[in-house]
């Protein structure tokens, strides 16, 4: 019985729990399919919207595509348009071409038929024209012939006749000019020269030095000249290759002279010996000490030089390796008178007589500074000095017209610019003060029978004579030879030679003197 009871309360209590959980699955079920309505409800809807959208969306296209497709057609219109109004614009000037051709073709035709007639009168007039050519050949033969036989003269002869009147007129025609251009030219520039000269030299006075190539040092006595000479000569030796100076020891009292073309380096030797006699202590060793002193001196001195130069003449932006050369002038000389004092006198004139013409005094002052600075170096390189400053002064960046005033100063080139007339004549005037400079007896002579050597070799020549130093020459002609017109050529002839072949201070005056006399006597 518990049993059944057990079994019928188990069977009951699953029929409750199967009820129960039946329950709870059907209002699952209903929930879902509920929630199931409401998702095909919104996809529904969600078509019936996709389904408008395309709709619209396809309206809206084609009316696009429509709008596009019309836009099109009155584009090909527009262009279709254009396209046959260029056509037509085209034909029309084609047409118009055409016709130019055509009356042109016309026009050259009407010219070719012209000129061939021309070209029919023309060779008929050559016939003509030949024929007469002829007929006058004929008679200037004839003519000849006549005046050969009534003159007595051939043809050559003749000729040669009238090449002599021809060259006889030119030469009294050439004289001539050359007689009213002198004067002309002296009328309109002798008194403005002279006056810009004459100032200028009133306003400039250098004081002139002479110097030679050996300077004398004096000693305290007679016996430092063993001391100097050393044993077996080793000091005089070492002094000697040291400083590149030859030192002459002989019986001059007190005095030991050293010798050197290049006064620099003769410079430095005295230095360098006075600082050995002042020492006391003269053997190798200490020259060489003493000597590199000495040339540390010097070159100081060269810079200061040539600084005093151009702050002297105004001029405060010279390179200084142009600055250090200029320097080296100080011991330069040229005939005996210092080369750095004359290019300061020949800058002063140069600034003086640019000043007279209205000119700016910097560059001529530059200019004539710098003009001789070739010579300090020109030992050491080949050329000219004004070539070889030239080339100094373009190297250290001065400008195109102070290096051809350089260059242009000795006429190594052609002066072109008025400043080049000007360094030149400064120069000159320099160098031809009287007491200026110095040249030897030997050149000298060398010098004037040069002048009349140039003079004797021209036609008709009788005597010359070099006069007040060589800045005058008296030309003596043959009267019968030498006419007055070619007087006044052969002046200038022998002035233009002696230019061209003879260096020389200042200028040559070259006087031709023609006379010619009649005596009789009375009885």
């Amino acid at each position: 019985m518990e049993i059944v009871l057990v079994v019928l309360g188990v069977a009951i209590g699953a029929v409750a729990c199967f009820l129960i959980f039946s329950s709870k699955n059907n209002t699952k079920v209903q929930e879902a399919q509920r929630q199931v309505d409401e998702a095909k409800s919104q996809i529904d809807e969600a078509r019936a919207q996709a389904e408008q959208i395309t709709a619209d969306a396809r309206r809206q296209a084609e009316t696009e595509q429509q709008a596009q497709i019309l836009k099109a057609k009155e584009q090909i219109l527009e262009m279709r348009q254009a396209s046959e109004n260029e056509d037509k614009q085209r034909k029309s000037e084609i047409h118009t071409l055409e016709n130019r051709l055509v009356q042109r073709e016309e026009s050259l035709d009407k010219r070719n038929d012209s000129l061939d007639r021309r070209e029919h009168q023309l060779q008929s007039l050559q016939g003509q024209l030949d024929r007469r050519k002829n007929d006058l050949d004929k008679m200037e033969a004839q003519k000849t012939a006549e005046l050969e036989r009534i003159a007595g003269l051939n043809t050559e002869e003749a000729h040669d006749e009238l090449i002599a009147r021809v060259r006889k007129q030119s030469v009294h025609e050439e004289a001539q000019i050359l007689r009213e251009s002198e004067q002309r030219v002296r009328a309109q520039a002798d008194k403005t020269a002279r006056e810009i000269v004459s100032t200028a030299i009133q306003r400039c006075a250098a004081d002139q030095a002479g110097e030679i190539t050996v300077t004398s040092v004096h000693i305290p006595s007679d016996d430092l000249k063993g001391r100097i000479i050393g044993r077996e000569g080793r000091n005089i030796r070492t002094f000697e290759q040291v400083t590149g100076v030859s030192l002459v020891i002989d019986d001059t009292p007190e005095t030991v002279v050293l010798s050197s073309f290049d006064p620099v380096r003769r410079e430095t030797a005295r230095v360098t010996l006075e600082n050995l006699i002042a020492d006391g202590r003269i053997h190798p060793a200490r020259i060489e000490d003493m000597y590199k002193k000495a040339e540390t001196l010097v070159n100081e001195r060269v810079r200061e030089a040539g600084e005093q130069a151009a702050f002297d003449m105004g001029i405060h932006d010279l390179h200084p390796e142009l600055v250090k050369t200029l320097g080296a002038l100080r011991y330069r000389t040229s005939y005996g008178q210092n080369v750095l004092q004359h290019s300061i006198q020949v800058a002063t004139l140069c600034g003086i007589m640019a000043s007279e013409l209205g000119m700016d005094e910097a560059p001529a002052k530059r200019a004539g500074l710098l003009h001789d600075i070739g010579k300090a170096i020109d030992h050491e390189v080949e050329g000219p000095h004004a070539v070889i400053g030239a080339d100094l002064a373009r190297r250290y960046g001065e400008k195109a017209d102070i290096v051809h005033a350089i260059e242009a100063h000795h006429a190594d080139v052609e002066p072109d610019t008025v400043l080049d007339v000007l360094v030149q004549a400064a120069d000159a005037i320099s160098a031809a003060r009287p007491g200026a400079r110095r040249e030897s007896a030997e050149n000298y002579i060398k010098r004037l029978e040069k002048l009349e050597e140039i003079a004797n070799a021209h036609e008709g020549v009788e005597r010359t004579y070099a006069m007040q130093a060589g800045r005058e020459l008296h030309v003596m002609v043959e009267p019968e030879k030498i006419s007055d017109s070619e007087a006044v050529v052969l002046a200038h002839d022998i002035a233009k030679q002696i230019e061209d072949e003879m260096e020389y201070p200042g200028q040559v005056r070259v006087v031709v003197i023609r006379e010619s006399r009649a005596v009789d006597t009375a009885k």
